[in-house]
């Protein structure tokens, strides 16, 4: 089992900038790939970016790309989100989970293709 859970999250103004930080337990956390999806309400989870098991590969999807940068520091078992230029659609609650899959399982940003699950945080960005 993998124990995971985000932070950071909050409330932020229309450009401005947040770090969500994944805390993962339990298992070693350079065995698994790691990801970042979003939920907003009424809408299904999507995929946000993923990040290979030793940080050499990053996916993301293309509503992000530019603004935000996937990480993990594998000495401290903690992924990120830096998330910049945020805008009211990147409102949601963030989610990281853990994949024991390939890169062609992890990066298609398929949420099945994902093992274990936090708890999420929510980012709030208002206009």
């Amino acid at each position: 089992q993998v124990q995971l859970v985000e932070s950071g999250g909050g409330l932020v103004q229309t450009g401005g900038s947040l770090r969500l930080s994944c805390a993962a337990s339990g298992r070693t956390f350079s065995d698994y790939a790691m990801g970042w999806f979003r939920q907003a309400p009424g809408k299904e989870r999507e995929f946000v970016a993923a990040i290979s098991r030793l940080g050499g590969s990053r996916y993301y999807a293309d509503s992000v790309k530019g603004r935000f940068t996937i990480s993990r520091d594998n000495a401290k078992n903690t992924a990120y989100l830096q998330m910049n230029s945020l805008k009211p659609a990147d409102t949601a609650v963030y989610y990281c989970a853990a994949s024991d899959g390939s890169a062609s399982q992890y990066s298609s940003g398929t949420v099945s293709e994902y093992d274990y699950w936090g708890q999420g945080t929510q980012v709030t960005v208002s206009s």
